[in-house]
């Protein structure tokens, strides 16, 4: 398979595309590392790298696990604020979405990253919540819609155990897993035939 990674450069990105290269040609981009660049909050940047990506020959899974949120107090949150995530990680993986259906072979897949705070909240983590919550309705009914036998599925990964250090205060009692047991959700999506589905791992 010819397999398009946007944010690899990441800790999830880095452990899909170490796994994923054993078995498949893996194309990388991020917004400022990778193979191509781009901008997922930007409909031209997307476009263009969908056109580079594919230049080659139409792909045969799109791997997003990029999205950046908001975190702070709802009492001390602004819509602007809010809409950090919604602008970022919600509509910027639906861009990928939208846009890279066209790029993709008849039966390729498209994979989008939420999290585990879209059923376990966590102060200041309303954002989060809204936006990883809003992903998977996003890919459930998406899932009925799409043409050619295109899938899309959804990876929710609790806080990884690289992150701990950075996360682990914001999570107490919150068990980390290694970005390699995540990986394999990962390719559980590029590599299965399930679709509008939602992949947790804890």
């Amino acid at each position: 398979m010819k397999v398009l990674i946007v944010g690899a450069s990441g800790v999830i990105g880095r452990a899909v595309h170490a796994h994923l290269s054993q078995r498949h040609e893996v194309l990388t981009a991020g917004r400022n590392s990778g193979q191509f660049r781009v901008d997922i909050t930007d409909d031209d940047s997307v476009r263009r790298l969908f056109a580079e990506a594919s230049a080659g020959g139409p792909l045969d899974a799109i791997v997003s696990t990029v999205g950046s949120l908001h975190f702070g107090p709802v009492s001390e949150m602004t819509a602007a604020q809010f809409d950090i995530g919604l602008q970022d990680k919600l509509l910027g993986q639906v861009r990928l979405a939208l846009q890279g259906q066209h790029v993709l072979k008849d039966g390729g897949s498209i994979t989008l990253t939420a999290g585990i705070l879209s059923r376990e909240p966590i102060r200041s983590g309303a954002n989060a919540t809204a936006v990883n919550a809003a992903l998977e309705g996003f890919a459930r009914g998406a899932a009925i819609d799409l043409p050619r036998g295109l899938r899309i599925n959804v990876i929710s990964p609790t806080v990884l155990t690289e992150s701990l250090a950075d996360y682990g205060d914001f999570m107490p009692g919150m068990e980390g897993v290694p970005a390699a047991r995540v990986a394999l959700a990962y390719q559980r999506s590029v590599e299965g035939g399930q679709t509008g589905r939602t992949y947790f791992v804890e």
